[in-house]
């Protein structure tokens, strides 16, 4: 019998710390065998510290500040050096159950580097579960190929040991994650988005927090940098939103139409909403 695969799973927190222990219990619900948890308590100055070392079943790191997403996923991906995969996630999630099972057996089928679950938004207010289940079963077969996302993803290791690990000049948090699937697809690794794995996602519950408390100028700085990095001028800008417009546009038609979902919804406004 094939031994599964060493999988790591890294989640920075800083404060929201309701939210962290939703996901936990979701996730140590939906482990599989060598399988290892990893938080990074990133400067927490909430409850956070108190709930997370009384989890005797992770390994946790502890920054005295914020050190930013991109530092956060660094500490707990080379925590994980003996791991095959690494996969990394907002504390703002609740994972149903074959979720991760769902991204190694689409990974290993499909042979993709750096894949992401669909994501449903919004309050948590319906059967989670039942709606995964249904969810999954309709969608098993559905992939966008090309695109991940930073909510959750899953990166095997040869992407690390070839590309290296996340820009730490990206502040805080927002364009890590799109710098790094960047230089992943730039190096020849596949990404792709799986609709055999969903989670729930509240919806980027700590960059709420962080404009409340007048932090925001660090997007706009991430994406200054991002764009100068990559060498991305005003009109190479729009030919991409443009290329990702039409695309996108393809994929929800397609999705919808053949099975009344699509790897992105959002509850909003009381109805759900299809991207």
């Amino acid at each position: 019998m094939t031994e599964p695969p060493r999988v790591a799973i890294v989640m920075p927190v800083w404060n929201q710390v309701a939210y962290t222990r939703l996901c936990l219990e979701s996730l140590k619900k939906s482990l599989i065998p060598n399988a290892q948890i990893i938080v990074v308590n990133n400067g927490s100055t909430d409850e956070s510290g108190l709930f997370l070392a009384g989890q005797t079943d992770i390994r946790l790191i502890t920054n005295k500040a914020n050190l930013g997403c991109g530092a956060a996923w660094n500490q707990g991906a080379r925590a994980a050096a003996d791991a095959e995969w690494i996969s990394f996630l907002n504390n703002d999630v609740i994972l149903s159950t074959g979720w991760l099972a769902g991204l190694l057996s689409f990974a290993q089928e499909w042979k993709v580097d750096i894949v992401s679950p669909a994501v449903r938004e919004g309050e948590a207010d319906y059967e989670f579960d039942q709606y995964a289940r249904e969810f999954v079963g309709k969608m098993f077969h559905v992939r966008r190929l090309g695109v991940a996302h930073g909510i959750c993803f899953m990166a095997h290791s040869e992407v690390f040991k070839t590309i290296g690990y996340f820009d730490e000049n990206f502040h805080i948090g927002q364009f890590e994650d799109a710098d790094f699937f960047r230089r992943a697809a730039a190096a020849g690794f596949r990404l792709a988005t799986t609709g055999r794995s969903l989670i729930h996602h509240f919806g980027s519950v700590t960059q709420v927090s962080l404009r409340k408390e007048g932090t925001a100028s660090y997007e706009a700085e991430n994406r200054a940098y991002y764009n100068r990095k990559w060498k991305l001028t005003w009109w190479k800008r729009l030919l991409i939103r443009h290329k990702n417009k039409i695309r996108h546009l393809v994929w929800r038609h397609r999705e919808f139409s053949q099975q009344g979902h699509t790897l992105k919804e959002r509850w909003k406004k009381g109805r759900l909403h299809y991207y």
